[in-house]
């Protein structure tokens, strides 16, 4: 049953509201006819938020959780310390104890608060480093996250949210939706500062390369990914949510491309010819990570729609706009 307002509208809280997916979620259920409390330590950075009431709070305090929670039956917790590879390899103890204290405080307010329905962001950094191992890898299932590998800090915090969730829906009767991400883009994301994720980064270079010149990449470029545009992301989101799976489901594309194919995939979208510098030193995560939507297809009767070049045409035409408004893009490469 939902929580109405005088107004008759449906009333959900987003965390992480002024970050990328939270800013989009926050649209998305407006745009769904939704009353929507956005929560964030900082206010979305490049358009204000849609959200009817937005409220600065840290979520690390149970009080400022029981705060947020407020008079709304369904949450949806994106909120946490996280950032690309290049973050998340730098700062364990940090991400860790950040991430841990957020979600605990979160799934506790929500219980004394009485939520109906709790959505938890995981990502599939909890699934074991010894089956990444290769970049011809085989899709990862949801079962395979045990026996546990996960990535260290991120990865190993995501996976014990995801248990506390079962926890809370076993013993409070919490009903706890999981979705582990793999690799979500698309405007409005950062692209810039350290926090940025493969393909923003890599959009931010070629939109500054001219034509001809030559970029770093990360690694060997050999490492592969599958990548979902946000869009899809929050669609396949509200569906889980809405449905009766409980458990910790893949939320992803099955689409498997290397580092030096999504740059030459860039490049042909920028209409430039980019040369590549690989830098081994530099990190570059597990060798190799697909999902298998099997189960997402089976569960949701829907999977991602969005190819990886629409979605990268779009991504790379915001970044480059974001780029020339900031006057960093050299006139030599101006259109």
């Amino acid at each position: 049953m939902h929580v109405t307002g005088v107004d008759g509208m449906r009333r959900a809280l987003v965390t992480g509201a002024g970050g990328f997916i939270g800013h989009h979620m926050v649209r998305y259920l407006v745009g769904r006819g939704y009353w929507v409390r956005g929560v964030d330590v900082k206010a979305p950075e490049y358009e204000p938020s849609p959200a009817q009431e937005f409220e600065r709070r840290d979520l690390r305090h149970p009080e400022e959780c029981l705060a947020a929670c407020r008079g709304v039956d369904e949450v949806y917790h994106f909120a946490a310390d996280m950032g690309g590879i290049g973050y998340i390899t730098a700062v364990h103890a940090e991400v860790t104890r950040n991430n841990a204290l957020i979600d605990a405080n979160m799934l506790e307010a929500a219980r004394l608060q009485g939520v109906g329905r709790f959505f938890y962001a995981s990502s599939a950094c909890i699934y074991p480093m010894y089956r990444q191992r290769e970049p011809d890898v085989t899709p990862l299932r949801e079962e395979d996250a045990y026996p546990a590998d996960p990535e260290p800090g991120y990865g190993l915090e995501k996976l014990f949210a995801e248990e506390l969730c079962r926890y809370y829906r076993e013993d409070h009767g919490l009903e706890t939706r999981v979705a582990r991400f793999h690799n979500v883009y698309g405007p409005l994301g950062t692209y810039d500062g350290g926090r940025e994720k493969a393909p923003a980064a890599i959009c931010r270079k070629v939109a500054l390369a001219a034509d001809g010149d030559e970029i770093e990449v990360w690694g060997d470029g050999k490492q592969t990914r599958s990548f979902l545009y946000v869009e899809d992301c929050v669609e396949g989101i509200y569906r889980l949510t809405r449905s009766d799976h409980a458990e910790p489901l893949n939320l992803g594309s099955d689409v498997l491309i290397s580092v030096d194919g999504l740059v030459d995939l860039v490049a042909d979208i920028a209409g430039k010819r980019i040369r590549k510098r690989h830098d081994p030193t530099k990190p570059q995560g597990v060798r190799g990570r697909n999902s298998d939507n099997s189960r997402l297809r089976e569960v949701l009767g829907w999977e991602p729609t969005t190819s990886l070049r629409e979605g990268l045409e779009a991504t790379y035409r915001w970044i480059e706009g974001e780029l020339r408004k900031a006057g960093r893009i050299p006139a030599e490469v101006r259109a």
